[in-house]
């Protein structure tokens, strides 16, 4: 199976736009990107609206960032959470890490 590339859009001030799909075959590689571009200028949104689709991998990459940023001392917001990562994140009783 080819390994699906993530898009990282840092073209809004204080946001990184994420597209494409966060799974299993590019987590590391996700995981990297969504975290140098959040690093980058003190980004204070995470935006979802292009992820086409997650699984597990995708959700601990999110969650990976959002602990690397509380680490720096800085809030991260989560915005346009799919449907699906929105569900895995509330049977894994995680969705309040993600407000």
């Amino acid at each position: 199976m080819a390994e699906v590339a993530v898009r990282i859009d840092e073209g809004s001030p204080g946001s990184v736009r994420v597209s494409g799909e966060l799974t299993f075959g590019n987590a590391a590689a996700a995981l990297k990107a969504m975290d140098t571009a959040v690093a980058r200028d003190g980004r204070s949104e995470l935006d979802l609206s292009g992820v086409t689709r997650s699984d597990s991998a995708g959700l601990a990459c999110v969650l990976a960032v959002l602990a690397q940023s509380a680490e720096r001392g800085r809030k991260l917001k989560v915005s346009n959470m799919p449907e699906g990562m929105h569900l895995l994140a509330s049977v894994c009783e995680v969705e309040g890490l993600m407000v």
